[in-house]
């Protein structure tokens, strides 16, 4: 596997995200050894609250977040996904997978940085790979927050907005990872923060991963991940695990399930699950500040 490495040049002066690069390295199941980006905040006895993002952002995402869950004493963790930024890029769209996405974190979350008793937020591919997680190590879990996210089989069909992006994904020349994440905010980002958005990739060699994830997710019945999920699904609705939902009101690709995540997870019964007003998509640029307060807020419950 052929891996590229964004300079460090292109990570200065970026808005509002100060924090010290950290880096875990961790042996790839072929052999290899893969280099994972993640910052941190809060104190290192906190409980721990690992934040995984989604297609096509980065750890950058979690900015508005980090300080607010620091402060209520919380140990955030924000890690990159492999392909994005400051983690190592398989250039190779092949070289991606979901189930090694979930390898690659579960390597990192838990043979790596050994955490136990954590609170997954997942939002976007972040859900994907986290509730996967949840799923298959149950016994290194607290809780978990579902945040515009999903666990899909294909069983069920893809609403239209998402195959647009799909289809966009795949057809596009050059790929707009700025433009992406701006289309799925309520707000205007300002020019500094798409840049940031974009900094971890600086040409298209870079962005086997924001171009693969569209393509893994299992959108028909037989998908490669599918199986697993149904898998994952079938543990997850037995597991009695403090769930929360806290999704924006205006996200058309994930709406649909803060419903049936509600209603099928055990844990998440008899809770009162917020809905962000003002938030698309990607809640943490919109409503991150409040994101987090609930985040802080159903942690804090759990002692």
């Amino acid at each position: 596997m052929r891996l590229l490495r964004t300079p460090d040049d292109r990570f200065e002066n970026l808005p509002d995200f100060d924090y010290p690069p950290l880096y875990a390295d961790i042996d790839d199941s072929e052999g290899g050894v893969i280099r994972i980006g993640y910052v941190e905040a809060g104190p290192p006895d906190g409980p721990p609250v690992l934040l995984l993002h989604g297609e096509p952002s980065w750890s950058f995402l979690y900015r508005k977040m980090l300080p607010v869950l620091a402060d209520a004493g919380l140990r955030a963790i924000a890690p990159d996904l492999v392909g994005f930024g400051r983690s190592d890029k398989p250039a190779d769209i092949a070289d991606h997978t979901y189930a090694r996405h979930v390898e690659w974190m579960r390597v990192f979350a838990f043979d790596t940085l050994d955490l136990r008793g954590v609170t997954l937020v997942g939002q976007d591919w972040g859900g994907l790979i986290g509730l996967r997680l949840v799923a298959e190590n149950p016994d290194r879990f607290a809780a978990a927050v579902a945040a515009n996210t999903g666990l899909p089989t294909g069983d069920q069909g893809m609403p239209a907005v998402w195959w647009a992006f799909h289809d966009a994904v795949q057809k596009a020349q050059v790929l707009d990872i700025g433009r992406f994440v701006q289309s799925g905010c309520k707000t205007t980002l300002p020019d500094e923060v798409r840049a940031a958005y974009d900094a971890p990739f600086p040409n298209e060699m870079y962005k086997a991963g924001p171009r693969a994830m569209p393509g893994l997710v299992p959108a028909t019945p037989d998908n490669p991940a599918s199986d697993a999920n149904r898998a994952a699904w079938d543990t997850l609705t037995k597991l009695d695990l403090p769930f929360l939902c806290a999704f924006s009101d205006s996200d058309p690709i994930t709406g649909p399930m803060a419903p049936i995540l509600q209603r099928r997870m055990p844990g998440a019964a008899g809770r009162e699950h917020p809905t962000l007003e003002g938030g698309g998509h990607f809640l943490q640029e919109d409503v991150g500040e409040r994101l987090a307060e609930e985040v802080a807020r159903f942690v804090r419950g759990l002692s």
